[in-house]
């Protein structure tokens, strides 16, 4: 019997710069409270441009993960944050009752011609905290526990696990680790949460003896321990949680469990309603209210 409940291979498409989208998918919607995978390049910006760059846009009802691998961008939001973000950072803002915010390519990535590529990911807000403040939080790489497991360099970005916990602050179990595998290096996956998924950043590897590609997010059947073996280096992630409680519309930026306040939503940031999205400090553009 396999291990792995799904195989998804997502759909890559241009915005300004490729994004390979994983969830949500046909296959499966969610794994754990994560609803929404990108990844992002790996692509190189033309200096005096703003290729790349994401205007101000709102969101509710979420938290935004993100993580890079190589570059850096620049997040400002209507809270007043500016924060860079680098290479085994993570940004966390947990957007609430509602908040704006945009990501710009920093000028100086432009002009030495750096790769950017990187993770941005959605986490639905429990029910709880659906209508919570927004908040914004920073946390370097170097505050975010480095594991050494017989060769393999695990990375915990939130959550717990390998025995070691991360400072992100989550709203409910979060499973988040970047791990690197040499040529031949092998890991084991606990089923310490409910619902897990393993994606392939670059190289090659096995999955208890089935082959995943770059690319490839493995959705893993519960109460599984599976075993991964890199067939070159290899880059990955492991994602997962507690199943969310309860069901989660999706449409544009907003993920919320009620079709009432989507609305209100919508009609608040096409009407530009400072009270629900406040302009982001210093930034005068924003994309527009879809017309579907």
């Amino acid at each position: 019997m396999s291990s792995i409940r799904h195989l998804i291979q997502g759909h890559t498409r241009d915005i300004g710069f490729p994004v390979k989208r994983l969830l949500p998918s046909m296959e499966a919607r969610t794994v754990g409270p994560f609803v929404f995978f990108d990844h992002m390049g790996p692509v190189t910006f033309a200096g005096g441009t703003t290729e790349g760059d994401v205007r101000p846009h709102p969101h509710i009802g979420l938290a935004t993960v993100t993580y890079l691998f190589s570059g850096a961008m620049m997040h400002r939001d209507s809270l007043g944050s500016v924060q860079r973000i680098t290479p085994g950072d993570v940004n966390w803002m947990a957007s609430g009752c509602g908040i704006v915010h945009s990501e710009r390519i920093p000028e100086d990535v432009r002009e030495q011609g750096t790769v950017v590529q990187g993770l941005q990911m959605w986490v639905a807000l429990p029910l709880a905290d659906e209508e919570m403040a927004p908040a914004f939080w920073h946390y370097p790489a170097s505050e975010l526990p480095n594991v050494d497991l017989d060769g393999a360099r695990l990375h915990v970005l939130a959550g717990t696990a390998f025995g070691h916990t991360s400072p992100v602050k989550t709203h409910s179990p979060t499973l988040y680790v970047a791990a690197n595998l040499p040529g031949g290096g092998k890991l084991q996956v606990p089923a310490d949460y409910a619902e897990r998924a393993v994606y392939i950043v670059s190289g090659a590897a096995t999955l208890d003896g089935e082959a995943l590609n770059a690319g490839t997010l493995a959705v893993l059947e519960p109460g599984v321990v599976v075993d991964i073996l890199a067939q070159q280096e290899t880059v990955l992630m492991i994602l997962g949680g507690e199943p969310l409680d309860g069901k989660r519309s999706i449409w544009w930026n907003f993920v919320s469990s009620s079709k009432e306040r989507m609305e209100t939503a919508k009609f608040a940031w096409a009407s530009q309603q400072p009270d629900m999205f406040p302009k982001v400090p210093g930034e005068t553009e924003f994309i527009p209210l879809p017309d579907h």
